[in-house]
């Protein structure tokens, strides 16, 4: 059978614009996905929430699996179970408990700084030095978090906003685990994602089933929305960000970090009447332009790069 690898694998031409599409693709359905989870935790608490949603997402993907031949053996225990407690676990709690106490669109920005706790994180645990523009990227970006945080303002939203962060940092731990891991180990990205969706859900039924929580109301909306967030959001999303990290520059890949919260907080404006004060809008624009400036480094690098094979 063709694994996902080998059936993308054309020409580098033909690649790079499929994962550009898959970019565009992932941008929009997790830009939404924000609405639609708020939306979501008005019939179910947050843990089991969580739960389900990456359930059915583990689920659709053994269904894959399963249509398509490849085997569930697991391949690397110790990695796959690392990535899973980080990039999804510790992800899906600190995002859904965000979630729950803020609006869909101020979350979502904070935890689109990945990226920078990605550096900074590479520095500690890497040794990678910050170079350039990557210092202003990472000076703007934590003033801009500084100005939307507000730690000043007793009366804000502290709780909330330092839990959107910490998603951000598991997002960022993830994500360095995942390049480690592709670097050592070549396998199917499918088979990656659903052993990182059925491990990763584990904590999560765990602590739905111990902690007091209100039972989820399995209306026809709910069921719709889960339906919608497990299948497309949650297993296709996490496919297709793996994909983009194994297939664009890291500078590319990050466009889709400077995507996704734009089209949140439109969605939110729009659906849900969600609204910002004049310091917020500022450090979103400061989050914006650190985040673009990462992606001008990035570029800038690749550029001197292929200059340098090319001599």
């Amino acid at each position: 059978m063709v694994s996902a690898d080998s059936s993308l694998a054309s020409s580098p031409q033909n690649n790079q614009l499929k994962a550009l599409i898959a970019l565009v693709v992932l941008s929009f359905v997790w830009g939404i996905t924000w609405v639609l989870s708020k939306q979501a935790l008005a019939y179910a608490p947050p843990f089991a929430f969580a739960a389900e949603r990456c359930v059915g997402g583990a689920l659709a993907l053994i269904v894959v699996m399963r249509l398509t031949g490849r085997r569930l053996t697991l391949t690397a225990p110790k990695q796959t179970l690392a990535i899973s407690l980080v990039q999804v676990s510790g992800f899906m709690i600190f995002q859904t408990c965000a979630l729950v106490i803020g609006g869909p669109g101020k979350t979502s920005v904070l935890i689109f700084t990945m990226p920078i706790w990605t550096l900074i994180l590479a520095r500690i645990v890497l040794g990678e030095k910050l170079r350039g523009l990557q210092w202003i990227a990472a000076v703007s970006t934590l003033t801009g978090l500084l100005f939307i945080i507000a730690p000043w303002n007793l009366q804000g939203n502290l709780v909330g906003d330092f839990l959107g962060v910490g998603a951000a940092m598991c997002w960022a731990a993830g994500t360095i685990l995942v390049k480690r891991f592709r670097a050592n180990h070549r396998v199917d990205l499918i088979h990656l994602t659903t052993w990182q969706m059925l491990i990763g859900s584990i904590p999560l039924i765990f602590l739905a089933v111990v902690l007091p929580e209100h039972a989820t109301q399995w209306t026809p909306h709910y069921i719709v929305l889960l339906f919608i967030i497990s299948l497309i959001s949650t297993s296709l999303g996490w496919w297709l960000w793996i994909y983009i990290l194994d297939s664009l520059p890291a500078w590319e890949a990050s466009l889709s970090v400077l995507g996704t919260p734009v089209i949140a907080i439109v969605s939110s404006t729009l659906m849900l009447g969600e609204q910002f004060k004049g310091i917020e809008v500022m450090g979103m624009l400061l989050i914006g332009a650190g985040l673009s400036f990462l992606s001008l480094f990035g570029y800038l690098s690749s550029k001197r790069h292929a200059a340098k094979q090319a001599s």
